[in-house]
């Protein structure tokens, strides 16, 4: 009888073990299918996401040319603002020496006219007139 127990042993543990080779199996036909679907997965998710990053790096280049263009333009108009305000202060200066410093030198001229004509005046005011010579000068007289 122990050889009909070891042979029902036996018989059990090949049972068990075909079992396991077959649950092994189904495991691993499993994983394959489950493997083979990411992959699926992963190749539509990279056929999807390759337009949309040659679209973001038109947009890069694109952002990166008109960020070129801007600053292009940018020093153009500092250049055109340097020149103006240097021709504006050229002008500011060629004005003064062309009518602002003539125009001083005439007012100069007619103060000094000016001056001249109220020295004349005050010089008649203080001669005294023919007629009243002796009348000026009787009050004036102590004796």
């Amino acid at each position: 009888m122990t050889n009909g127990w070891s042979d029902l042993f036996l018989g059990v543990i090949a049972v068990a073990t075909l079992v396991m080779a077959l649950i092994q199996v189904g495991a691993i036909i499993a994983a394959l299918r489950l493997a083979r679907q990411a992959q699926q997965v992963i190749q539509s998710v990279q056929q999807d996401v390759r337009p949309l990053i040659a679209r973001a790096n038109a947009m890069a280049d694109e952002a990166s040319r008109t960020i070129a263009l801007a600053t292009a333009q940018a020093q153009k108009v500092d250049r055109l603002v340097t020149d103006l305000s240097r021709r504006v202060d050229e002008t500011a200066g060629v004005l003064q020496e062309a009518i602002i410093t003539p125009a001083r030198e005439g007012l100069a001229i007619v103060a000094a006219l000016k001056a001249g004509l109220g020295a004349l005046r005050g010089l008649r005011e203080l001669r005294p007139a023919p007629g009243r010579q002796a009348e000026d000068e009787d009050p004036l007289f102590i004796g």
